[in-house]
């Protein structure tokens, strides 16, 4: 049965369409082979940042969206304590007034940045009309820890510094950005920093030692993530940081009482186990999320949502989840 057919099913349980299986294969042959050959030298590090960089631009943003670059110092808060770096991403019905997203890109702590991930960004501001700010936070291996983490924040008080209250601000991210987001929102919740409104994942990487993933391996077909590197990329970004720090390991958080989460994983991605984890430390917190395992797919598929059915469906589902939690439901999805 054709994926688009069975509209009696959700569409993180239909069956999976031809496109995913072709990129799915065309990854694990293409792909795969070169990602486990990364071992965390500097030199290397800095070729897949090309490499990814002039990659991304194969998968076209949506030019309807504008794309601010910024250097804010954020004066008005003296707790920021670095001009916030990014980009500003907005539609052309962009409504402020109704709030604002965070974006956390991911790319292992040591590579990727907005650009490579305006994909996802612009659909975000799209979908939603809501403003998207993505921060350029500072890389391992030569920023580690907190460096991610204190750029993030401060992107977070420039938005309450602006005039967004923390009840129309959701915070979203992918991969190794998906455990920026929940660090960050987990860290608002205990310092008693006003805290977001909700919380988008998509394939969090949520265990940077590794052990989950690689325990998971031989259950899984991950065609991209192989454990071992993520293990190294964990290492590059703790250095010498305290790996109980409650920053870096989330499932062994207090229970704060944490808004609203939607996580998205790949079925047959080893971080699938990490998701599953984190939605059980929710589930105890007696905080609300929503875990959607999405069939035979990837890790972050999502960026994939102007080719596959599966990841268009992915990113509705996420901006339904975002318009809900804000109570703007009324607003238009995107064609």
């Amino acid at each position: 049965m054709d994926y688009e057919k069975e509209v009696n099913i959700p569409p993180f349980a239909r069956t999976p369409s031809s496109q995913s299986r072709v990129l799915t294969t065309a990854v694990r042959l293409g792909v795969r082979p070169f990602a486990g050959r990364i071992k965390g030298r500097s030199a290397t590090i800095r070729l897949w940042r090309s490499l990814l960089g002039a990659g991304s631009r194969c998968l076209r943003a949506d030019p309807r969206v504008s794309v601010e670059p910024i250097i804010d110092p954020c004066v008005e808060d003296p707790d920021v304590k670095r001009p916030v770096r990014g980009e500003w991403l907005r539609s052309p019905g962009c409504s402020p007034e109704r709030g604002a997203i965070l974006y956390l890109h991911g790319g292992g702590y040591a590579i990727c940045s907005p650009r490579t991930h305006r994909v996802i960004t612009t659909r975000l501001a799209m979908d939603t009309d809501l403003p998207v700010l993505a921060p350029d936070y500072r890389l391992a291996p030569e920023h580690p820890f907190p460096a991610a983490f204190e750029d993030v924040l401060d992107a977070y008080r420039l938005l309450l510094a602006r005039g967004f209250p923390s009840d129309r601000i959701i915070i979203a991210g992918d991969s190794s950005g998906g455990h920026l987001a929940t660090a960050l929102t987990a860290e608002a919740c205990r310092t008693g920093l006003p805290a977001p409104a909700g919380v988008v994942l998509f394939s969090p990487w949520v265990d940077l030692t590794g052990e989950l993933a690689t325990a998971s391996v031989s259950s899984s077909r991950d065609p991209y993530i192989v454990p071992a590197v993520a293990t190294r990329f964990g290492r590059l970004y703790v250095g010498t940081g305290d790996w109980e720090d409650p920053r870096l390991s989330l499932l062994t958080c207090p229970n704060e009482e944490l808004p609203p989460f939607l996580i998205q994983v790949g079925g047959i991605e080893v971080l699938r186990a990490e998701a599953e984890a984190l939605a059980e430390v929710l589930e105890e917190a007696g905080s609300p999320y929503d875990l959607q395992i999405w069939p035979e797919q990837m890790h972050v598929f999502q960026i994939f949502n102007r080719i596959l059915p599966e990841a268009d469906a992915a990113m509705r589902e996420a901006s339904r989840f975002i318009r809900r939690v804000l109570g703007t439901d009324s607003v238009t999805e995107a064609a």
